[in-house]
């Protein structure tokens, strides 16, 4: 029904997948699966799409009446931790390389998936599975969610430079929320004490407080009292010491404009591409015509 509704804007708007796709901005793959209902839309696609399209909000006001994920089947090794998401009243998370997953737009996840998964079907339901987490905290009134990113999560290239311009808007947006806050520790400031490894601190509803960090396809759980308080310690003085809140949003902007440019740049070398290759091909059918002999006039 949503994908239809879609199609119905665009089509009455005039435009094509690739030319709403443009302004949104996302991959025109994105746009053709989701009206294909073969991939779940975010909010914020949901959003943007009802500012190109000028429907006054309908897509977006759908989107919410709509559940999403009725069904959803996780890693084993991980259902422990997304039981935790289905409940925590605060979670606290350092990320290194990868965007976290409860802030990965849906073609961040599928370009990061399809990196290591090779069965498509396979790919869409952990997608499904990583999105279906993200909705309590979206939500109003959703539980604290702090996030504080190391700048290679900006940096590390996941799809392509539209993917990634996508995401950088998504943190951009969801960083406004009042449960949610984004911050970046750059590259270039010195003396910060940063953890060897993604974690996230995170708090139940009976108080139970547990420090969760992953391997290669294994999570790993601990209440440790004595553990919690000292990456609790280390957490918030890298929170202090990083980057604020509107410092990195500034960042995330800078990155984002960065990989507009170059997905423009890629557009019109890929036009120019085209462009000489049909030149090409039309000096070379001109090449390999038969040679007629014209007659000449006589002197």
């Amino acid at each position: 029904m949503f994908g239809e509704l879609l199609r119905h804007y665009r089509e009455s708007a005039g435009l094509t997948q690739e030319a709403l796709a443009r302004q949104v901005p996302c991959d025109r793959s994105q746009v053709a699966k989701v009206e294909a209902a073969k991939r779940v839309p975010t909010d914020t696609f949901a959003k943007a799409c009802d500012r190109v399209l000028g429907t006054g909000q309908k897509l977006f006001h759908l989107w919410e009446r709509i559940d999403w994920y009725p069904e959803v089947q996780h890693p084993d090794w991980f259902e422990r931790r997304a039981e935790m998401d289905a409940k925590a009243t605060a979670i606290r998370a350092y990320q290194v390389q990868v965007v976290p997953g409860l802030l990965q737009t849906s073609a961040y996840a599928h370009a990061l998936y399809t990196q290591r998964l090779r069965d498509a079907e396979e790919v869409e339901e952990r997608v499904r599975a990583r999105l279906s987490r993200q909705q309590r905290f979206l939500a109003p009134g959703g539980p604290t969610y702090i996030a504080v990113l190391d700048e290679s999560c900006l940096q590390n290239l996941v799809g392509d430079a539209t993917v990634m311009r996508e995401q950088c808007a998504h943190l951009l947006e969801v960083g406004q929320l009042p449960n949610i806050r984004v911050q970046v520790v750059p590259f270039g400031q010195r003396g910060i004490d940063r953890p060897d490894t993604s974690m996230s601190l995170i708090q139940l509803p009976d108080g139970h407080q547990w420090v969760y960090s992953e391997s290669l396809d294994s999570g790993h759980f601990s209440d440790d009292p004595a553990l919690f308080t000292r990456h609790s310690q280390t957490y918030d003085v890298l929170r202090a010491d990083c980057l604020s809140g509107h410092e990195s949003a500034a960042l995330i902007s800078d990155m984002m404009e960065r990989y507009g440019h170059h997905a423009e740049a890629r557009s019109v070398s890929g036009n120019l591409d085209q462009e000489q290759l049909q030149r090409g091909q039309r000096r070379r059918l001109h090449r390999s015509r038969p040679r007629i002999p014209r007659p000449r006039p006589r002197t």
